[in-house]
């Protein structure tokens, strides 16, 4: 009896694997050729970009922090794409004065909806006026497990 039933469970197996929907899936998740790109959007955001590619973000002199919303929209094949994870990174970062901690200037992760938009806040401080805050993020495609891509912008805080 105990045979019977591992043959059993072993024929569900097999025919499971054969099943049409689940090799669609794995077909679907081979997507090698697929083509991502970024697109950060900066017009009226309250920033702007120079000939050299750097965006300038004024500092806010009346409150400590100054919060900008970096956001833009990842595209595959050329269609906005979603759940694209992001992971930020900040070159700046200052230190809580109550308990040494350091605090950094940008959001760790985001992921994009489904019109492709994806955001992220950094936060630089007055004492960083003067300073040039480099986000570096990379990104991927991971429900269809795309390549690793990668970029990053440079704000001029004045």
């Amino acid at each position: 009896m105990k045979k019977s039933w591992i043959s059993l469970l072993f024929l569900i197996f097999i025919y499971n694997c054969a099943d049409p929907y689940f090799a669609n899936l794995h077909s679907e998740s081979n997507e090698g050729n697929a083509d991502y790109k970024f697109v950060m959007e900066y017009e009226n955001t309250g920033i702007s970009k120079d000939n050299n590619d750097y965006f300038h973000l004024a500092i806010d002199r009346n409150n400590w922090q100054t919060l900008y919303r970096v956001r833009g929209t990842v595209y595959k094949n050329n269609e906005p794409a979603e759940n694209i994870k992001f992971y930020w990174e900040s070159n700046l970062y200052w230190v809580s004065g109550i308990d040494g901690i350091e605090v950094p200037t940008s959001n760790t992760t985001s992921v994009s909806g489904s019109d492709g938009e994806v955001s992220n806040m950094i936060a630089p401080v007055q004492i960083m006026a003067g300073d040039t805050l480099i986000l570096n993020y990379v990104y991927f495609d991971w429900i269809y497990e795309s390549d690793t891509y990668s970029g990053e912008m440079r704000f001029v805080l004045e």
